[in-house]
């Protein structure tokens, strides 16, 4: 069985690497034979306005502005938290694709003598640690710390998936998850209004200081948050931007059609699929990707400190 290659990283996130083991199975799962304890809201869909002309990142793609429909459909109100994430490893004996690899990508100030580890040139602040993965979130030498109720982080797209095909939930649609970003408010950057820190206060869990040397973690945390921090907000839900990146469903594509559309799905074809939200590594000087209409391309095998998902379902009552 070949090894997987690692691929040239991205700006916030970047591919996991083999770490020069062979890949093993996943095991087969039955479906919808779990039970997600996400506490779903159901909301009734409509026209929005998606997407952003003032997006900092040309090549993500966030214009132009379109007139999107969405169905009536269900959203978790945080992430998937690394205990629920337990629970389906738990039940399955699932195996992520960073513990297949036997490595995955520890932001440097997490790891313990940062420089033993290899670093991609493209991204330094990211080191590949050996056995790090979503229930060792900073390498195997360290402890979860009490992280349950954070959202589990170091997760393919695979992983999601099949945490989706076990409890019998699916990811989101890229214009199902902005719609709830977006709460009532049009054209907002944010899920409060248009200004990140309204009123002085932290709303979100972003970088705060100089980025990549300096967090001064006035926020209340230098990594993730608990999955209910800083909320609720819009229609009831918990960080939608910053803490992580959460996947959703959509293929990667920068050509939106510019006429009214319903339930957009992304692309059939393509090797990049659409993370949405930013992360707690995001600055105004770096990337600046903690808005509504953010969104990067990531290769599915991407498994970093920053990256996890939320779940959808039909409309619940």
């Amino acid at each position: 069985m070949p090894m997987e290659t690692a691929k040239a990283p991205s700006s916030c996130c970047l591919p996991a690497q083999a770490g020069g083991q062979e890949r093993r199975k996943a095991p087969r799962l039955k479906a919808g034979t779990g039970q997600a304890r996400a506490e779903f809201i159901s909301l009734a869909g409509g026209w929005f306005a998606m997407g952003a002309e003032d997006g900092p990142h040309p090549e993500d793609g966030e214009g132009p502005v379109r007139e999107v429909f969405v169905d009536p459909f269900a959203l978790a109100a945080t992430a998937v938290t690394v205990d629920e994430f337990s629970d389906f490893v738990s039940a399955t004996g699932y195996l992520t694709v960073a513990e297949r690899l036997g490595s995955s990508f520890v932001f440097y100030a997490f790891c313990e003598d940062a420089a033993r580890f290899s670093a991609p040139a493209q991204a330094p602040w990211w080191r590949e640690v050996p056995k790090a993965c979503w229930h060792a979130p900073d390498g195997h030498d360290k402890p979860m710390d009490g992280r349950g109720a954070h959202p589990v982080t170091h997760i393919a797209r695979e992983d999601a998936l099949a945490y989706c095909h076990w409890s019998g939930t699916r990811l989101p649609t890229e214009a199902e998850w902005e719609f709830a970003a977006r709460g009532l408010l049009k054209g907002q950057p944010y899920p409060w209004g248009s200004i990140l820190e309204l009123d002085g206060i932290h709303r979100s869990n972003v970088w705060q200081g100089s980025f990549p040397d300096a967090n001064s973690a006035a926020d209340g945390y230098e990594g993730t948050a608990p999955a209910k921090a800083y909320g609720p907000q819009g229609y009831g839900f918990f960080n939608m931007t910053g803490n992580v990146w959460e996947w959703v469903a959509d293929r990667f594509t920068r050509l939106h059609s510019p006429r009214p559309v319903r339930n957009p799905k992304g692309p059939l074809n393509g090797q990049s699929y659409v993370a949405k939200g930013g992360s707690y590594l995001c600055h105004a000087s770096y990337c600046a990707r903690y808005r509504t209409s953010s969104r990067q391309a990531l290769a599915g095998n991407t498994t970093t400190g920053n990256l996890g998902f939320r779940v959808a379902a039909r409309q619940v009552s």
